[in-house]
């Protein structure tokens, strides 16, 4: 993986700044949506490429002092066999740095077959499992949904940025810089034809869209700039389509507040009805949330760990994805702990499992609900935020003795971690699937069966 430049080649870039450009041979994929490549001895972290790769790259990040630098692809020398043409004009590495700008993230893997992104996928999950739970483990990552989209229109969620100009725009990697955009394949029908991108938004720093994917009320939240005047919102919620509701909201305090309709949008999963407050927690894929509850109620289920009168929990339930399919297999002989930290979703928890008396809603920490007092389960739904539950989390669960934990995991080097501290403490693997739920980007999500080893 040597370079194949003598020396860097300096071409002027944005901002007027010199960007270097090299040559390289692409190797193996990494956790993080890049590809590792070498130049000198240094590792370089390339978006954009594809194993087995020669391609002119430039520097985005290469700093003397850093262990590694980061780095797009502007032109492919050698291309493999795998790579098509990018469906979305402005995340296409190649095009947008030809017109002298970054590529937007969030579709950094649209260049690449959809098979062969889950093929990588793959690759990447069993290197974490095999680096960071020693565990020797090829998953196939499952599709999901229609195969003849093209891995397009599955988003019922899209968080937008703005540019100084007031358009709506994303962020390009790892950066501050903020790019007009004109479409979002990735999304719903539905977000695309709110057009958003016609609109004046000065005076918005960030724009949260939520189109969910039963056709019910769309709602659009809006976090104003600390200056913006209650006039200049009033002036861009006109301007907003009349059959969606708009809220505005505070990032950093969480909160919500009504400008027209309601603040929450009205999904539909596993025969349940839930309402989703305007910043909680919910799949993003439009087949996400019926695909994991087969799969968590599959095994356990399967395994005998769920039946009439079980007591469960369901740890990080956020507004009761789980806890609603879990309650109908316990029954009222049964019980089902459903935890949430995030007080707004917590209340969505508590309207959508109303009237379910073997269902406890506790609002808090998992790590402080669990340690209050002493609670044993015949079977856990653990499915945590990206960092994952967590070495004291882990601890605490397997000291309330259930039969077995399904472990719903975003990021496989958190979920490889905690699997390591499970194996510590005498548990194993039993069983493990991945789906593809977020196609054209880097992610994927897996669900793990748990079990004591004894």
């Amino acid at each position: 993986m040597t370079s194949h430049s003598n020396s860097p080649q300096h071409h002027s870039g944005d901002q007027g700044a010199p960007a270097t450009e090299l040559v390289v041979d692409v190797g193996a994929i990494a956790h993080g949506g890049h590809f590792v490549a070498r130049h000198e001895g240094r590792v370089i972290f390339v978006r954009h490429a594809i194993p087995g790769e020669k391609v002119r790259i430039r520097l985005t990040d290469s700093g003397d002092s850093s262990r590694f630098w980061r780095a797009d692809v502007v032109e492919v020398l050698e291309a493999s066999p795998d790579r098509v043409p990018h469906f979305w004009k402005q995340a296409d590495s190649l095009g947008s740095w030809s017109r002298g700008a970054p590529p937007v993230g969030g579709a950094e893997l649209g260049h690449i077959s959809l098979q062969r992104q889950r093929a990588l996928k793959a690759d990447v999950l069993a290197e974490q499992l095999k680096r960071l739970a020693g565990l020797d483990l090829t998953t196939e990552v499952e599709a999901v949904g229609d195969q003849h989209d093209g891995g397009l229109g599955w988003r019922t969620r899209a968080s937008f940025a703005v540019t100084p100009k007031g358009r709506l725009g994303m962020h390009a990697h790892r950066s501050d810089v903020v790019l007009p955009i004109k479409e979002m394949p990735l999304a719903l029908t539905g977000v695309n034809e709110l057009k958003l991108w016609d609109l004046d938004l000065s005076g918005i720093a960030r724009v949260e869209v939520a189109v969910p994917a039963n056709g019910s009320r769309p709602l659009i939240l809006l976090a104003p700039e600390e200056s913006t005047s209650p006039k200049r919102l009033h002036s861009i919620l006109s301007q907003l389509p009349h059959h969606v509701s708009v809220a505005s909201f505070d990032p950093s305090k969480g909160e919500v507040l009504q400008l027209r309709g309601r603040t929450w949008v009205q999904e539909t999963a596993a025969g349940h009805e839930y309402r989703v407050t305007g910043e909680g927690f919910w799949q993003i894929h439009k087949d996400a949330p019926d695909t994991l509850v087969d799969a968590v109620t599959g095994y356990l289920s399967g395994g005998g760990y769920l039946q009439p009168g079980a007591t469960v929990a369901d740890l990080y339930a956020g507004a009761g994805l789980f806890t609603a399919p879990l309650a109908d297999v316990v029954g009222v002989t049964g019980s089902v702990l459903s935890v949430e930290g995030a007080p707004g979703t917590s209340r969505d928890a508590r309207k959508n499992l109303h009237g379910e008396a073997q269902v406890e809603i506790v609002q808090g920490r998992v790590e402080k609900v669990l340690h209050q007092r002493a609670r044993s389960f015949d079977s856990v739904v653990l499915d945590p935020p990206r960092a994952g539950a967590g070495k004291a989390v882990v601890k605490q669960l397997m000291a309330t003795g259930p039969r077995a934990i399904a472990y719903v995991s975003c990021d496989p080097a958190s979920f490889a971690r905690d699997l390591g501290y499970f194996h510590q403490g005498g548990w194993r693997l039993e069983s493990l699937r991945a789906f593809d739920l977020y196609p054209n980007t880097h992610h994927l999500e897996t669900v793990g069966l748990m079990v004591p080893a004894a």
